[in-house]
């Protein structure tokens, strides 16, 4: 089964709503900072929390990523962790992360096995290294 079969973003949002949050590495610092037009470090001190010693994107009050209004407005630079939703590794450590993200996720697709699952994600994670 290919990822495209069991997933078809509806541009909802509910990605977009902490789940843990979203790290960033130094690389996709630069890049969002870039492109809104500061320094990294304003970028970090403004943007970002920190979890772990690494930085995480700020989220608002409702949960929503700092950068969700209506739309990502960091679309073409947001992290490697955003552009991967929903094929994510923690769903082939256990399959059933799948299922418990689709709650919050219209675009997942519940009706398919953990075989087609996994089968889709690891297609998935295969493309995203090329």
């Amino acid at each position: 089964m290919t990822p495209e079969e069991i997933f078809s973003c509806r541009m909802c949002g509910e990605c977009c709503r902490g789940y843990g949050g979203t790290y960033v590495t130094e690389e996709e610092v630069g890049a969002i900072a870039g492109h809104i037009g500061v320094s990294q470090d304003l970028f970090v001190e403004t943007y970002c929390r920190w979890s772990a010693q690494k930085p995480l994107l700020a989220q608002k009050e409702d949960g929503y990523c700092i950068f969700w209004k209506e739309k990502c407005t960091i679309n073409p630079v947001k992290p490697r962790m955003c552009r991967s939703w929903p094929f994510i590794r923690a769903v082939l450590i256990d399959p059933a992360n799948w299922y418990a993200m689709a709650d919050s996720c219209p675009g997942m697709r519940t009706n398919v096995t953990q075989e087609q699952i996994i089968d889709a994600v690891t297609k998935a994670l295969r493309s995203a290294k090329q």
